[in-house]
């Protein structure tokens, strides 16, 4: 059986995240109180093989030893075939998405605020966020995004290790689901030549001029021999997916470029992923 604990702030797509869920054959469960998760696993596993259950700020112990207890048991008896999958996004873009469907948070209350709920959530659930096995910040995701990114992640859980190559810009934020993060903003930037400034990373102008650049070959042949050499280790520890950051100033010119060109390296001997979170911003390179 395979259990999926997922959890998050209000607002970040849990209920994005149980429906997509379903979608893939998981029987859900949403909101249920963590002292009942150990009984309901107990009861289900025997006629389900895929179970998720939602657990949010409302439903958890007093206790935060209490909740430890209940994870580890469910770890332990499980092992690989439980999973944490807890979603969350930046403050400022919380309120804002609370502001536009005019919900009423679960913690608001006549002396606590939204944004002072917001915060004292994120602590009620620092457990859960410390101990997730798919940490995602959906700041920058649309319900459609966030469903596909779970779907990659989930449905592909039991097959080789999938490797997400992600293009990002500093200047947005580094993504918090990286696993791994390569800062090449030392790299020449094609956003100083008037000419390539309006142009991406993919296309045939920027790509001959970071391919003419010998700095930024060694730093993909630096990359890719790290990742030949751990991705195998990774492997062995039973990981099933893994995502590396590659991030410039603003995710247009050379992290993208850098990512495509590690794909095609490593695709022969991996699954591997690309995904270009800020190529459609009109930032610096």
């Amino acid at each position: 059986m395979h259990l999926m604990i997922v959890s998050g702030r209000s607002g970040s797509g849990k209920t994005v995240a149980l429906t997509t869920l379903e979608d893939l054959g998981f029987y859900c469960v949403d909101n249920l109180p963590v002292d009942l998760l150990v009984t309901l696993a107990e009861k289900l596993h025997l006629t389900h093989d895929h179970i998720a259950v939602s657990i949010d700020a409302r439903n958890l112990p007093k206790e935060v030893a209490s909740l430890n207890n209940v994870l580890t048991q469910l770890k332990t008896s499980f092992k690989d075939q439980c999973d944490i999958l807890y979603l969350d996004a930046e403050e400022n873009v919380l309120l804002k998405r609370f502001s536009e469907t005019r919900r009423k948070h679960p913690l608001t209350n006549p002396d606590c605020s939204l944004q002072e709920a917001i915060s004292y959530e994120k602590k009620l659930l620092s457990p859960l966020c410390h101990r997730a096995d798919i940490s995602l910040d959906t700041s920058h995701f649309s319900k459609h995004e966030l469903s596909r990114i779970i779907r990659d992640k989930v449905a592909k859980k039991n097959e080789a290790l999938q490797i997400l190559l992600l293009s990002f810009g500093f200047k947005h934020g580094s993504p918090s689901e990286a696993d791994f993060v390569f800062d090449v903003r030392c790299l020449a930037n094609p956003y100083w030549e008037e000419a390539l400034r309006n142009l991406s990373g993919q296309e045939t102008p920027v790509i001959n001029y970071l391919a003419s650049q010998p700095d930024v070959l060694a730093m993909i042949t630096d990359i890719q021999h790290f990742l030949n050499n751990w991705v195998p280790r990774f492997m062995k520890d039973n990981r099933s997916y893994l995502t590396v950051g590659i991030g410039c100033t603003g995710g247009k010119h050379r992290s993208v470029y850098i990512v495509d060109a590690l794909q095609k390296k490593l695709s022969s001997q991996f699954s591997v992923q690309a995904r270009h979170r800020d190529l459609s911003r009109t930032l610096i390179g």
